[in-house]
């Protein structure tokens, strides 16, 4: 969703304010991924999560996801949204609006005792309707708008020197902080999925937007290439917030479009000055292709999580085959004792050759753990004293976490 104009805003109030009265109901209009657009006035039926909605403008990232869970997004009428006690939340009745098949908005009014008649349903769809062509208008209006700032933000993030600067130039004109921020740049996208396919497109637009609405100088949306791209850019950026945001971005996606892939995402270390925004994204690229390759790394990868990852997450795809992963490595695989005895190595190079941390983390006498270290070297016919040859070897047990099938 995109930030709704003045005058649609109110409008839109208008008919919640009127439904709201009509049934004599708290009513809510929210985004696809939860967070609030208009709240009537309470009618003594508020729960503890309405009123943290409307005083936040937010429900709330543990709300959102339960909501959602529901499957909400893929609804094609009404439907019953289950209480949950623990996040002091009463059932509510909810209306996805959509307009040209585009879900714009959910419409929820609280039901806790579920005594809504099925004239008053009736009315409640009715309003959805209402409510879906205000939004789509509007979506529809800030369309040229969304475009120029987002040719901005890809321009701030381009390799060319003369893109950059004419993009400094309008920055500026959008009043977005330059000189003086930190910037932090993610990347999202859905594993599995087209890049050109226009539902993906539409749910990363919607995450994007419903970061972005409340802070439009300071969140920068874009979507290109079947890709979402956030940069966030403060004077001071507050590390774990940042990521707590993508992770939250990530969440939605992936429930916005559960059934196609999983929702992944990278985000870079904090840079300085907004010009430094274009090397940040190649960060955030290689970060969101290791949380997509790599088990343990997503949904959302840091730059720095990612380690010595970094390096071979920059090769490109047709270099990730088993011809990568080095033969002294490839024979240990292909031993009947192989997974065991990698599994050894990777514990004995992750811990800097130290036997004692090696054996308490493998749970091993140091005995055994030395007979291994001797099969490992009669095998691979490497020297576990020598550091270029456990590099070698480091770095092929990296690579088969990205290999799709490593030589046997």
């Amino acid at each position: 969703m995109v930030r709704t104009t003045r005058n649609a805003g109110e409008h839109l109030q208008s008919l919640v304010d009127d439904l709201a009265d009509d049934l004599g109901r708290s009513v809510a209009v929210n985004d696809p991924v939860v967070r609030v657009l208009c709240t009537s006035r309470h009618f003594g039926d508020e729960d503890r999560l309405r009123v943290r909605a409307v005083l936040q403008r937010d429900a709330g990232a543990e709300a959102s996801e339960y909501i959602l869970g529901q499957g909400v997004a893929r609804w094609a009428g009404p439907g019953v949204l289950d209480g949950c006690a623990d996040l002091g939340m009463n059932s509510r009745l909810c209306v996805p609006l959509r307009e040209q098949g585009e879900l714009l908005g959910l419409l929820m009014v609280t039901d806790a005792d579920s005594t809504l008649t099925a004239a008053e349903i009736t009315r409640i769809e009715e309003v959805s309707k209402t409510a879906a062509a205000l939004l789509y208008r509007d979506r529809l209006a800030a369309d040229s708008d969304r475009a120029e700032r987002e040719h901005t933000v890809m321009g701030l993030l381009s390799p060319d020197p003369a893109a950059r600067h004419e993009a400094l130039r309008a920055a500026t004109g959008y009043g977005w902080p330059t000189d003086t921020a930190q910037v932090v740049v993610s990347v999202l996208h859905v594993r599995g999925r087209p890049t050109a396919d226009a539902e993906t497109e539409l749910a990363l637009r919607n995450v994007l937007d419903s970061a972005a609405r409340r802070q439009p100088q300071r969140l920068l949306p874009a979507v290109a290439d079947g890709r979402g791209v956030l940069v966030q850019v403060r004077r001071r950026i507050q590390y774990d917030e940042a990521l707590a945001l993508v992770l939250r971005m990530a969440g939605g996606l992936g429930q916005l479009l559960p059934d196609e892939g999983t929702a992944v995402a990278g985000v870079s270390s904090t840079g300085d000055g907004l010009d430094s925004a274009w090397r940040l994204l190649e960060q955030a690229r290689v970060a969101a292709r290791g949380a997509r390759l790599v088990s343990g790394l997503g949904p959302v990868a840091t730059w720095e999580s990612i380690g010595a990852y970094g390096i071979l997450l920059r090769l490109p795809d047709a270099a990730l085959e088993p011809a990568l992963i080095p033969d002294p490595l490839a024979r240990l695989l292909r031993h009947e004792k192989g997974p065991r005895l990698a599994e050894t190595l990777k514990a004995f190079l992750d811990h800097g050759g130290s036997i004692p941390r090696t054996a308490e983390a493998l749970h091993l006498h140091r005995t055994s753990l030395y007979y291994r270290l001797d099969q490992i070297r009669s095998i691979t016919g490497a020297d576990l004293d020598d550091g270029r040859d456990r590099l070698l070897l480091h770095m092929g047990l990296l690579a088969c976490d990205l290999v799709p099938t490593v030589p046997r």
